[in-house]
């Protein structure tokens, strides 16, 4: 029995050292944990914050604005300020001629041309082609309106004619039929024409190509700048910008070659088309620019203001329409009212006379006087006046 006291006190000293042990260890391992979080809070502190990366580039350096992803700083007075405006870039749009419809002295013609503009270079440029999706839509749009003026022209001569007619205006009749059948002639062959236009522009897209020339100045080039503003290193690079378009253009016109100066929004649109490829067919620089995305407050016409003054054009040209028709049938009801007494008095008079003619005349002249063509007896009675008096 005092054995097993002994036993029973020595693993219970056993237990109380391992329990004792293992609470150092935890105190040990607790302390080491929370040291190495302080050394890291003060590596993180030491170290300068990192930028919000946003937009990654082609070739995958990381940019946090998009001012340096578009590459350039502003457009102004006709040029692109790139580099902190160290650098300034003029465009030039070309338009050439088909080489290959010239006949063999054309040919040589525009090669000399061409050489007389490469030697005209004395200051580096570059090439820029830039193929986009032909809209057809405000073509179409200006087709439909001079089709609808021309319908209205057409309607209003048709009155004009039956006016015409009424004063027995021979003249005026065959001058204005000749302008009508003008008229309709025309109207048929836009609407054609605008049919065709639709037709291939909603089957496929039709892409048109323009080719471009860029001319670059550096300010480095002028010299020391600093005490220069912002407006007078504009207006050197802008002269000089200027001069040496210019050269160009003229040497390019030797080779048959057009071009122009590209303005400030021509330059958005062509920068928007670059950066923009797929949604630059779908909406243009131009609809952006109408609709006004770039205020930050609306400038335009009050939504009930803009309806009314629609309305107003729809009522103007709806009672055009409306007074011309009504010209016309008013005309023809008075000669057909002038007609029917014209007959009626016919009558009248055969009847006074019918004791004196006989049945089958009397039946004959009723049946005379009731197929009269009045419009073609009018129009016969005008040249035999006519002849008589040229008689006279």
């Amino acid at each position: 029995m005092p054995t097993t006291i002994k036993t029973l006190d020595l693993m219970l000293v056993v237990i109380l050292v391992l329990i004792v042990l293992l609470g150092i260890v935890a105190v040990l391992l607790i302390f080491k944990m929370r040291s190495k979080d302080s050394s890291n809070n003060d590596n993180q502190n030491n170290q300068k914050p990192k930028e919000n990366v946003n937009l990654i580039t082609r070739t995958g350096k990381s940019i946090n604005s998009i001012y340096k992803f578009m590459e350039f700083d502003e457009i102004t007075d006709n040029m692109i300020a790139r580099k902190n405006r160290k650098q300034y870039v003029m465009v030039i749009q070309c338009k050439g001629i088909n080489y290959d419809l010239l006949s063999e002295d054309e040919k040589n013609a525009v090669e000399a041309g061409f050489i007389e503009f490469l030697n005209a270079l004395n200051f580096p440029v570059q090439l820029y082609v830039q193929t986009r999706t032909l809209n057809l839509n405000n073509l179409l749009n200006e087709y439909e309106k001079r089709i609808d003026s021309i319908s209205d022209q057409i309607i209003r001569i048709n009155s004009q004619i039956e006016m015409a007619k009424a004063r027995q205006n021979e003249d005026a009749v065959k001058r204005l039929t000749f302008d009508k059948q003008r008229k309709e002639n025309i109207l048929e062959y836009g609407e054609s024409i605008e049919e065709y236009t639709r037709r291939i522009s909603s089957s496929k897209n039709i892409l048109q190509q323009k080719t471009f020339i860029v001319l670059s100045y550096y300010t480095a080039e002028y010299g020391d700048i600093k005490n220069y503003s912002k407006e007078e290193i504009s207006d050197i690079a802008f002269t000089e910008l200027y001069t040496r378009a210019q050269t160009l253009i003229r040497a390019l016109s030797s080779a048959e070659v057009t071009g122009k100066v590209l303005n400030s929004e021509e330059l958005a649109e062509l920068l928007y088309v670059a950066y923009n490829r797929d949604s630059s067919e779908k909406y243009s620089l131009r609809d952006a620019l109408n609709s006004e995305y770039d205020r930050l407050y609306s400038t335009a016409r009050d939504v009930f203001e803009e309806k009314k003054r629609r309305i107003e054009e729809q009522v103007e040209e709806n009672a055009s329409k409306l007074a011309a028709r009504s010209i016309i049938k008013a005309d023809q009801k008075q000669r057909e009212e002038i007609k029917k007494r014209t007959k009626e008095r016919a009558m009248e008079m055969v009847e006074e006379y019918k004791n004196e003619l006989s049945p089958q005349l009397y039946n004959e002249t009723k049946k005379q006087v009731e197929e009269a063509d009045l419009d073609e007896e009018s129009d016969q009675a005008t040249k035999t006046r006519r002849v008589i008096r040229k008689n006279i």
